[in-house]
């Protein structure tokens, strides 16, 4: 294959062999399955520490049927207050951009500056419609997981430019990454229904193929949001996970070549290759650099937002920052309840013929045992237990 009879944009998975693509997806996916395992315990870590936010009220039968199953809101508090706070700052009533001009100033162009600075506020309050609610959404992500990030680029089905976010665990990476610009991979996970993926295919963006409905694999921070808020999947809930590579290659064709001799340079060139994790097929495969760079930099999409700088990849969060201190704040305020509930209705034995109910279950509070003891006065036939009140310490 030619490279040169091909536009510079073109889905180069059109005119590539079947066979080239199946080694593609195999390889790709892969290494795709590789990066995800890579970082397993950091999305169990995220994932526990979502059930800090005291979203969803826990039913207790330990130590006791009943017992408190509140949750300090200290995270889900701190995390509100960032994300009102940022909200503001970030997208104020008249519109994030601002211009400042550099060097002298003139009336021409602190006219253009004003003219510049209108068109963007324009474009991003009232063309990009997702970007409020996307932003909004970020800010409260951010604070929890530690790592966010926004896709910014130009999307061809709707004619305009996007801002989407983009959560830390559907934004996959290799072990070694140590930032966006410099990974040698990065895998966005999309989730689309028959009708997007067709809408794709008729444009002309994704290669016109069959591909199979997903049975997508668990994903345990997905369910833990879906059980956070109470949604579960429908048995005819027809979505495919797109995988969307950003990632070098040196593909048979297309491979870079030195300009002065013309002969191959093994250097591997960035290309954005998207494949249906159902069927396995690719979609499509393109350039992602500009056809006028000689450098043939990679076009970054995404921008990754970090609450706190980490020790690698990704940012600390406030459930790594005070998760363990929000685990000892429930603990102590489900104490105090307990306490103050045995305190209110106090438990203990009674003699065995005055009996109440079995003794198979453990003592809860206002409930008599039944216990072996001597007969006499009703009074001396019941022992309350000697519960404290809630101490001052605690």
């Amino acid at each position: 294959v030619e490279a040169e009879p091909y536009n510079h944009d073109a889905n180069l998975a059109e005119v590539i062999d079947d066979g080239v693509l199946g080694e593609i997806s195999s390889d790709l996916r892969a290494a795709y399955e590789d990066d995800k395992e890579s970082r397993e315990e950091w999305k169990e870590a995220y994932t526990k520490g979502l059930d800090l936010l005291g979203i969803k009220y826990q039913e207790r039968t330990q130590p006791f049927e009943g017992a408190s199953g509140v949750t300090h809101p200290l995270i889900a508090e701190s995390v509100t207050q960032f994300q009102a706070q940022s909200y503001k700052e970030l997208l104020p009533a008249g519109g994030p951009v601002k211009t400042q001009v550099i060097g002298s100033k003139t009336a021409e162009k602190e006219a253009q500056a004003s003219r510049v600075k209108n068109f963007m506020n324009y474009q991003i309050t009232e063309v990009m419609e997702e970007f409020d609610p996307d932003t909004d959404q970020m800010l409260f992500y951010l604070p929890l997981s530690g790592s966010t990030f926004k896709k910014v680029y130009f999307d061809q089905s709707k004619n305009r430019a996007v801002s989407a976010f983009v959560p830390a665990e559907d934004l996959v990476v290799p072990y070694s990454a140590t930032d966006l610009a410099t990974s040698p991979r990065v895998t966005h996970v999309l989730r689309m229904d028959d009708n997007q993926v067709r809408k794709l295919q008729v444009a002309g963006v994704y290669r016109d193929v069959e591909i199979s409905a997903d049975d997508e694999m668990d994903d345990i921070v997905k369910d833990k949001v879906d059980e956070i808020e109470g949604v579960s999947r429908g048995y005819k809930d027809d979505t495919h996970t797109i995988l969307e590579f950003h990632v070098d290659l040196d593909l048979e064709g297309f491979e870079d070549l030195n300009p002065e001799t013309g002969e191959k340079t093994g250097i591997k060139l960035p290309y954005i290759v998207t494949l249906d994790q159902g069927s396995k097929e690719v979609l499509s495969i393109r350039r992602n650099y500009k056809a006028e760079d000689p450098l043939r930099k990679k076009i970054d999409y995404f921008v990754h937002f970090k609450f706190l700088p980490g020790l690698g990849f990704y940012g600390f969060g406030l459930i790594h920052m005070i998760g363990g201190l929000s685990k000892t704040a429930t603990a102590t305020l489900r104490s105090l309840i307990d306490a103050g509930s045995f305190s209110n209705m106090p438990a203990g034995f009674k003699q065995r013929g005055i009996r109440l109910r079995d003794e198979a279950e453990s003592i809860k509070p206002g409930e008599f045992r039944d216990v072996d003891a001597p007969g006499g006065n009703i009074r001396d036939a019941f022992m309350p237990l000697p519960f404290k009140e809630p101490s001052a310490t605690l």
